[in-house]
């Protein structure tokens, strides 16, 4: 430190010292305004920069509120779908289940009518069929009967006596 102060020397420090101030004088006259102006636009820009990440920050919530609530409208609707849809399926097997009863209703009154038609049909063939045969028998008894005339007295004598009796 000793060499330090006895190489001072004061003409060169009152040199030195007027170079800095002039130099800084200088900065101060030609570099100092452009400096900060940049400095003020480069904050500006980084503020703008700040107020619009923050803008579409929002936006973007904004527009995932919006997506959520199509979403929601989305299912709504889709279940409302699907519950007509379940309706109008139970609707139309209800409405094709009831035809279908219907129509084995009157199938089954049909079959039974058609039953009955058959039923009467066959008895009046089969009174009809009983009858011609009862004839018959009857004729052949008669003829049997009367052929002989012991037999045609002895016929006439009990039928009086059954006529007596009633």
């Amino acid at each position: 430190m000793e060499t330090l102060l006895n190489d001072f020397s004061p003409g060169l420090f009152v040199v030195s010292t007027i170079l800095l101030l002039a130099l800084i004088a200088l900065m101060v006259k030609f570099a100092w305004k452009p400096i900060l102006t940049s400095l003020h636009e480069r904050e500006e820009g980084i503020q703008s920069a700040l107020d619009a990440a923050e803008k579409a920050k929002r936006e973007m919530a904004n527009l995932q509120a919006d997506n959520q609530r199509l979403l929601q409208e989305a299912r709504l609707e889709r279940e409302s779908m699907l519950k007509e849809a379940r309706e109008l399926k139970s609707k139309m097997i209800a409405d094709a289940e009831a035809e279908a009863k219907t129509q084995a209703n009157k199938m089954i009154a049909q079959a039974q009518e058609a039953i009955t038609s058959e039923k009467k049909a066959a008895m009046a063939e089969l009174k009809s069929h009983v009858a011609g045969l009862s004839i018959e028998i009857a004729e052949k008894v008669v003829r049997n009967e009367l052929s002989n005339k012991d037999k045609q007295l002895e016929l006439v004598e009990s039928m009086l006596a059954e006529a007596t009796l009633n």
